[in-house]
């Protein structure tokens, strides 16, 4: 593919070195599947973001995962892994867990997730197909197995935002998932403060889903170029709506990526 022109995009090629790009992981570096559990990374993902982490001045994953979770699944059969990108900063939990290093960092756990543990379940249980996954900082209700996945995410809309208010947490919708977990945090705050953190002069994100306009607010916001990135799907448009850059999936994310960074040479 070739680059467009595009003043933020501009930006970070004219200096990496104050360059952050940050990411989303599913969606946008693995593809969706039905089983969460059974995503994996773009087989190139990982190789080509460790040669960009060395030209510029940060390479962030911010995702709803946790950190360890997205490790796991950032691991290729025969190339290197996401653990392998130098530098790489992980922000779990929409920012909530971190990971940088080999080391985590993170506040406890809400109590209100112990009243989700036991409540959701029940239910999921009156729609068939849908699938409770905990995430030891959220917990999450997805319907992508359902006969008819729109219709039992509706169906879930009203009695997963009940238990919310009741445990005081927040809903986090996405493509054919209801999450519940900590208020006060969001990709936007956890995307502003990392480029605080690190001094950016430049910033690229790439997302996929509706947790991401938070960081594409959060681009629009930092005073700084910038330049918005979405990987596309039937599924969710509003990425695309806002976004400067529109690439075909995962797969489309790597060759954007591949492409900034033959750029750079």
């Amino acid at each position: 593919m070739t680059l467009p022109r595009h003043e933020g995009l501009d930006a970070v090629l004219a200096d990496p070195a104050g360059a952050v790009i940050g990411l989303d992981f599913d969606g946008t570096l693995s593809s969706i599947v039905p089983d969460p559990a059974a995503a994996h990374v773009h087989p190139e993902a990982p190789g080509v973001l460790a040669d960009l982490a060395g030209r510029l001045g940060a390479v962030a994953i911010v995702t709803g995962r946790p950190p360890l979770t997205a490790l796991a699944l950032g691991a290729t059969a025969d190339g290197p892994s996401l653990e392998d990108v130098p530098g790489l900063v992980i922000l779990g939990h929409y920012g909530l867990e971190r990971w940088e290093d080999g080391r985590i960092s993170a506040p406890p756990p809400p109590p209100g997730l112990d009243l989700v543990r036991a409540r959701l379940p029940e239910i999921a249980r009156s729609l068939d197909g849908v699938v409770v996954e905990d995430k030891d900082r959220a917990v999450a209700v997805h319907t992508r197995r359902a006969p008819d996945p729109a219709a039992a995410l509706e169906a879930l809309r009203e009695p997963v935002a009940a238990l919310a208010a009741e445990a005081g947490l927040a809903v986090e919708p996405g493509r054919m998932v209801l999450e519940l977990r900590p208020p006060g945090m969001d990709k936007g705050k956890a995307l502003s403060s990392f480029l605080a953190e690190r001094e950016a002069r430049s910033v690229m994100f790439v997302g996929d889903d509706l947790g991401d306009l938070a960081a594409f607010d959060a681009v629009d916001r930092a005073g700084i170029p910038g330049v918005r990135v979405c990987s596309g799907s039937a599924e969710v448009t509003a990425l695309a709506e806002r976004a400067d850059v529109v690439v075909d999936g995962p797969d489309g994310v790597v060759a954007f990526l591949r492409e900034v960074r033959a750029a750079l040479d």
